[in-house]
């Protein structure tokens, strides 16, 4: 990716942001005052991700599941018993990630990406996350329109954390790293668009 794309992927994502404050602002607070209502505190989660192989920050999300004294790695079956039943329709809807906004302005992430990856999966595989992160992560992006539902029902069928780890890294990295470099290939901001208006056919749809 070079300088001048980047440049123009951030100045496409400040001026999309701009636009879309006014809605995402009475999205935001509709979905936190019906959280504050329905489910105990804390309302938010911030969990570490990657934004280069090398450099990391905090990804906001409202809570979906209860608090657990050790939570670690990608969510499989052996998590849904704390998903919360807010949780729940906000993943459907992906209200949770509308925090993320404000990842967008701070320029932690763009609109569209590869998925922030955990670390771990990052350490684990640094050749392929080299490539896959010349492009900035992204709140949704070719992998998560293409891949998602499938990469659901293969960790759904997990019934533990070392199931889920192993299915992760064999089936869903590979998988997801493909799209995630056909999409750096073609990467414009015309494409952009039409992955951010399929994603909003997708939830609203």
């Amino acid at each position: 990716m070079t300088r001048t794309q980047r440049l123009a992927k951030r100045l496409f994502d400040l001026v999309l942001a701009v636009l879309l404050t006014p809605l995402v602002a009475v999205l935001f607070l509709f979905t936190l005052i019906t959280v504050m209502i329905f489910e105990k505190r804390p309302y938010f989660y911030a969990a570490e991700r990657m934004k280069t192989p090398t450099q990391s920050f905090r990804l906001l999300k409202f809570r979906t599941m209860e608090v657990a004294q050790s939570d670690s790695g990608v969510s499989g079956a052996h998590k849904q018993q704390r998903i919360t039943r807010m949780g729940r329709i906000m993943r459907k809807t992906r209200a949770d990630e509308l925090p993320q906004f404000w990842n967008i302005y701070r320029g932690d992430i763009s609109f569209v990406g590869p998925r922030p990856p955990l670390r771990e999966y990052v350490e684990r595989f640094p050749e392929l996350y080299s490539e896959v992160l010349k492009t900035p992560p992204g709140v949704t992006g070719l992998a998560s329109l293409c891949f998602n539902r499938h990469e659901g029902w293969i960790l759904g069928q997990c019934a533990t954390a070392t199931e889920v780890d192993a299915a992760y890294a064999r089936r869903c990295v590979p998988a997801k790293a493909k799209l995630d470099l056909i999409y750096q290939k073609h990467m414009s901001i015309c494409f952009d668009l039409v992955l951010i208006w399929r994603t909003f056919k997708s939830v609203f749809g």
